[in-house]
């Protein structure tokens, strides 16, 4: 833990005059879009839509102190969530398929968004949650400078499903104080069949590893919240713990203080009747399994269930 509270990265890039920068930079890359790893190239700004459905403006689906998120997000006050509508993959069993797949949602521009930051902030939420912020990149970074000229200060978490490239990532480098995103696939059939995205594997590796270079390990205050670093989430699957021991060993080999969720929320919704094995819920048995193996891995700290659990030897002795 560090002691004290650390200054959101973005205040120091808006006072060096970078800040500007980067939104410019990803102002241009809209008009023929690579943001994410689809790379369609449409004009967003002239209304052109790719794969996401997103145009100029971001889309949210809802904002509100969230109380579901990881216990270091949470605390006490909850977690500043923002729901981006729209997505960059195209999972069968996604929860949130009215917003990530059907669209809904108002769109905002950055005064508005800027204001929805501020507004968390006010509540008391400790952080600003960026959920599905792949495709929405520049419009995020665009909101910063009037937020930050009227107050905000909280950290930024950037909640992803981890299908992100490296060249977005790096324009967000000291930008983003938390990386949270989603492993969901070691196979790239699964990710083919599951997600519309067979190259899902190799582009989340690849992320990953890039958001552990910029923020480190994850950093708790003396209140047990996040500050800083990388806090990866993987969501076990029924028929998919071969996938799983896979993930959680690279996970480990990044560092074997890489802070883990390992979730146990799976649900059969949206298409997944289609798509066997995971036309069935998930049995504690496999997930119990899915945690051994995140242990026999080396890792050694994880989050089940919404409880953290700090294995033995990262206790004081």
């Amino acid at each position: 833990m560090t002691k004290n509270k650390k200054t959101a990265g973005y205040l120091a890039l808006q006072q060096a005059g970078e800040l500007g920068k980067r939104i410019e930079q990803l102002s241009t890359i809209l008009a023929d879009c690579t943001l994410c790893p689809r790379r369609c190239q449409v004009n967003r700004p002239a209304g052109e839509l790719g794969f996401c459905r997103t145009g100029k403006e971001a889309v949210v689906a809802s904002y509100c102190p969230h109380f579901g998120e990881e216990s270091c997000l949470v605390g006490v006050s909850g977690s500043g969530t923002i729901f981006f509508t729209n997505c960059n993959l195209g999972c069968v069993f996604c929860q949130n398929y009215s917003i990530s797949h059907q669209g809904e949602g108002i769109e905002v521009d950055s005064g508005q968004l800027a204001a929805i930051m501020l507004s968390l902030q006010k509540q008391g939420c400790h952080n600003i949650n960026l959920v599905t912020p792949s495709h929405v990149v520049p419009q995020i970074v665009a909101a910063l400078p009037a937020a930050i000229d009227k107050g905000l200060t909280l950290p930024l978490v950037y909640n992803s499903s981890g299908y992100d490239t490296v060249d977005t990532l790096r324009l967000l480098e000291g930008i983003v104080d938390i990386y949270m995103p989603d492993f969901k696939f070691w196979n790239s059939e699964s990710a083919r069949r599951f997600a519309n995205a067979p190259d899902y594997p190799d582009r989340a590796r690849e992320a990953i590893s890039e958001m552990h270079r910029q923020v480190g390990n994850l950093q708790l205050d003396d209140q047990g919240l996040a500050v800083r670093g990388l806090l990866v989430r993987h969501l076990v699957m029924p028929g998919g713990l071969a996938e799983t021991a896979e993930i959680m060993h690279f996970l480990a080999k990044l560092s074997s203080q890489t802070f883990v969720n390992v979730m146990e929320q799976y649900r059969p919704l949206y298409k997944v009747n289609k798509y066997p094995p995971i036309d069935k819920p998930l049995a504690h048995a496999e997930y119990a399994q899915a945690v051994s193996l995140a242990c026999q891995a080396g890792l050694t700290r994880l989050e089940q269930n919404g409880l953290l659990y700090l294995l033995k030897k990262m206790m004081p002795r």
